[in-house]
């Protein structure tokens, strides 16, 4: 019996050599994941600090990891892109990857919550995820994500930038 496979949907950001960062990341992730599919990829600012802009996106695919195997595998995968992380949460990124959506799992493990607040707090996160999956419902709120995309207030300017494959 093969194991179970696990639709997840992940939000990947750059703002250091974005575009090579971003590139190599969807080919480890291609590697790793079945039936992988991404949205458009949005130029963002930085927020919460001074710094270059972001390219940020989302990825779904299938996977038979869990969601803590798969929190360690994303987060090897940082490491190997020079990310660091005694710097503060807001600060520039080589490669940051976050699990967003994990099935309709909806819990809090050690370092780990889903879905992830920020699917709800910005728009650099719900936008490339509303555009994936309009139709998706959101776990905790119960509503679309296109739904939540449409109520979101004052949505900074986002330049797409890669077209979805």
């Amino acid at each position: 019996m093969s194991p179970k496979t696990h639709c997840v949907y992940l939000g990947l950001g750059s703002n250091v050599h974005a575009r090579e960062n971003i590139a190599s990341g969807i080919d480890a992730l291609d590697k790793a994941l079945s039936n992988l599919e991404l949205s458009p990829a949005y130029r963002t600012r930085a927020i919460g600090f001074d710094g270059d802009d972001f390219i940020n996106l989302v990825a779904r695919g299938n996977t038979s990891m869990q969601p803590l195997e798969l929190k360690s595998w994303l987060n090897d995968l940082e490491n190997r892109h020079g990310r660091t992380r005694d710097v503060p949460k807001f600060s520039d990124r080589t490669l940051d990857i976050d699990i967003l959506l994990f099935d309709d799992l909806w819990t809090r493990l050690p370092g780990l919550e889903i879905p992830r607040p920020e699917i709800e707090e910005f728009a650099h996160v719900l936008k490339p995820l509303a555009d994936l999956a309009p139709n998706l419902i959101h776990p905790a709120t119960g509503i679309t994500l296109n739904e939540i995309w449409q109520g979101f207030k004052n949505p900074p300017a986002m330049e797409e930038i890669i077209p979805s494959s």
